[in-house]
């Protein structure tokens, strides 16, 4: 009786296309000895129609078969803005016009205007600046400023020198103010002490000391608190010592 059982494999092979694996709880599988006795049909066939109203639950209610796993709520995305924390700090404010320098210290850099350029501008830096080429325009710096070549414009630094320079412009230093051989300067001149060794018009206006070497020419009056005039410089004007720690109306007092 190989009808029974070639019957039997058909239909398990399509409950098995008719439920996925991964849902299909296992059927209790019915042996059917062909081998030995006589085949009880109408037992067979009761047996093949209580499993076939097993599948056909199993197909009418899925759900009850394997239940779907619950779903995870994915983390929630935080953006990268929102990890940034608020660090905005006010700007700090530099003085470097008026008086012309900050109190900050002065930075290493040192800007370089080679002898080919020529700026038309302010220029400001928190360093240090060599001039070799023209600029039209005021320069401020908290480091010191060198000028070999020519500025048309009002200068500010910590320390000025100049060496055969063309300066129209006010110059104004906290520290020493050097005017070396060759220099012209048209403008006055406000620093803490002074060496004056090439041409200045306009008035010198020094709390310390003034040195007019020999090659010096000045046209303008010297204000200071004391002054040494070297044989051979040219002075156009009055020379105060209204710096200087002497009271000279008590010397002349009665």
């Amino acid at each position: 009786m190989g009808f029974f059982k070639e019957f039997k494999e058909d239909f398990n092979t399509a409950v098995g296309e008719m439920i996925p694996d991964s849902q299909e709880e296992p059927v209790e599988e019915v042996m059917v000895n062909t081998l030995d006795g006589d085949i009880d049909v109408e037992s067979e066939l009761n047996k093949l129609d209580g499993l076939l109203e097993q599948v056909s639950k199993k197909v009418e209610n899925p759900t009850e078969a394997a239940p779907l796993p619950e779903a995870k709520a994915e983390p929630e995305k935080k953006s990268f803005f929102d990890n940034k924390k608020n660090t905005t700090e006010a700007p700090k404010k530099m003085d470097v016009m008026g008086s012309g320098v900050s109190n900050a210290p002065a930075s290493d850099e040192n800007a370089i205007i080679t002898s080919g350029m020529k700026v038309t501008g302010n220029i400001e830096s928190i360093g240090s600046i060599a001039v070799e080429g023209e600029i039209n325009g005021d320069v401020t710096c908290q480091g010191k400023l060198t000028i070999t070549g020519k500025v048309t414009g009002n200068s500010s630094s910590a320390e000025f020198f100049a060496d055969a320079a063309k300066i129209e412009g006010e110059v104004s230093t906290t520290g020493t103010a050097k005017v070396g051989v060759g220099s012209v300067i048209i403008g006055n001149i406000t620093a803490t002490s002074a060496v004056i060794a090439g041409a200045v018009k306009g008035d010198i206006d020094v709390n310390g000391p003034v040195v007019v070497d020999t090659s010096a020419v000045v046209m303008g009056n010297i204000k200071s608190r004391s002054v040494q005039i070297n044989n051979g410089a040219v002075i156009e004007g009055f020379c105060s010592q209204s710096y200087s720690d002497v009271d000279v109306n008590s010397v002349f007092a009665n």
